[in-house]
């Protein structure tokens, strides 16, 4: 293992599950700027590739999901999750950027938002005292 996959490792294996989400949410737009570019590159076996790896981060998303804790929001994100996947095929099928674009800015919106959140529950947290995070939805 060279020393950036082992920092990589690293990262992982000490994260929290908050900080993990967004790190998944950091490679699926990334993923997705890099099929946007592969797509007007017209680089088709790239395309595959990146639409593919933003589709499974989003997939894992949608299947880790906690319906009976996260309830509406659960509901809600499962929809755009789904929609968003729908784009991304539409994307690969017709070769177009702009279902990635709008997927692209989906996830950055939504990883805003769990930053947020996340920020304001550590701060809870931190004045009550808890140790142990609870992220509802996820």
């Amino acid at each position: 293992m060279n020393g950036y996959n082992q920092y990589l490792d690293n990262q992982i294996s000490t994260a929290t599950p908050e900080q993990i989400l967004i790190m998944l949410y950091d490679g699926a737009i990334r993923f997705s700027k890099q099929a946007k570019l592969a797509i007007e590159n017209d680089d088709m076996a790239n395309k595959g590739k990146y639409i593919g790896k933003t589709m499974a981060i989003i997939s894992e998303f949608s299947s880790s999901l906690n319906h009976e804790i996260g309830g509406e929001i659960s509901k809600n994100l499962d929809a755009l999750y789904a929609y968003m996947l729908k784009e991304l095929t539409q994307a690969n099928i017709h070769n177009d950027s702009q279902p990635i674009e709008n997927t692209c800015s989906m996830l950055c919106e939504l990883r805003a938002t769990w930053a947020e959140a996340i920020e304001i529950q550590n701060g809870q947290k931190q004045n009550s005292g808890e140790t142990t995070p609870k992220m509802a939805a996820v």
